[in-house]
């Protein structure tokens, strides 16, 4: 029985020791590098492009790397992604070559969207959205956008201090997070004449709204969304920027617990300027997408009353 104990003791220190290690190799190691696929690709930048992807830029960019100090998305905290994951910085996106993306060719920029690798290797967890099924002419539109002239992305040399991700981070880089697969076949513009089609697209593949209305960052697939767990029925714990949490909404065609009662007005009304009837605005993280045309919005709407219903009552917070 003595021996029993003994050797029980030693297991236990010796998977304990294995775990102290591992730890340590996490920690130190951080966040992996992968090699980077030189794309040789020249983004003829075209006025058409530079207004789409200014459009494209003000929903999917803006909000993260847009400063209130430089009016320039030059980046800023990001207090709202949780001090689990560590204190994260946005990047400076403007044309400055040294504390921007400047030196990166169109090709850079492009892998960096669709995987999340940028040109030194470093892999940038899930807190930077990734496009890895966003239309190839969208991708290139917003390109040509952060190669304009806009004042957003006006050279600017202001730099935050570098990201620093917290061991949960750098653990699940490890073993969970990975850098998405670059394409190997072109992606197309949606049907814009099939408008649950065009909807489909802008709800999962531009906007990718059911990152945060479906069950959990966690269980969320980027590749084929529909398969995330919960599929727009919400739940998801948000941070507003007062960092009290609060739970997303239901966005199934379910008539009592989701938005299977509500009309192409109040949708519209919701999602292009937050505006509910008799209810307070919808609050941050939720956007207002005025960008959006009410043909986008009835589309999103038309998309979404195709969703598989599902009963999940979401406390309004």
């Amino acid at each position: 029985m003595k021996k029993f104990f003994r050797y029980t003791l030693y297991a236990a220190l010796a998977l304990a020791a294995l775990m102290a290690i591992g730890a340590g190799f996490v920690s130190v190691r951080g966040i992996p590098k992968y090699t980077p696929q030189k794309l040789a690709v020249t983004v003829e930048v075209t006025q058409p492009r530079i207004d789409r992807g200014l459009k494209l830029a003000g929903m999917l960019c803006r909000n993260c790397h847009f400063s209130q100090t430089t009016n320039k998305l030059t980046g800023r905290n990001l207090a709202e992604v949780g001090t689990q994951f560590g204190v994260v910085n946005s990047l400076n996106i403007t044309k400055d070559p040294e504390k921007g993306i400047g030196k990166w060719t169109d090709g850079d920029l492009i892998y960096f969207l669709r995987t999340g690798v940028r040109p030194d290797g470093q892999y940038v967890p899930p807190y930077m959205p990734k496009l890895p099924n966003i239309s190839d002419e969208d991708l290139l539109s917003i390109i040509a956008f952060l190669r304009s002239d806009h004042p957003w992305v006006d050279a600017n040399p202001t730099e935050l201090p570098p990201t620093q991700p917290s061991f949960l981070t750098k653990m699940l880089c490890q073993f969970a997070f990975k850098p998405f697969n670059y394409p190997t076949k072109p992606i197309a513009n949606p049907d814009t004449t099939n408008t649950m089609e065009w909807g489909r697209y802008i709800t999962l593949y531009q906007l990718e709204c059911y990152a945060c209305h479906s069950k959990d960052f966690k269980t969320n697939n980027y590749l084929e969304p529909e398969k995330s767990e919960g599929f727009f029925a919400g739940g998801n714990m948000m941070l507003g920027l007062d960092g009290k949490a609060f739970p997303s909404r239901n966005l199934t065609p379910d008539e009592t617990t989701g938005i299977g009662n509500w009309t192409e007005e109040q949708f519209i009304k919701a999602v292009k300027f937050g505006l509910r009837d008799g209810k307070p605005a919808l609050r941050y993280p939720m956007l207002p997408y005025s960008q959006l045309t009410d043909s986008e919005a009835k589309a999103i709407l038309t998309y979404l009353k195709t969703v598989p219903k599902i009963n999940h009552a979401v406390p309004e917070i």
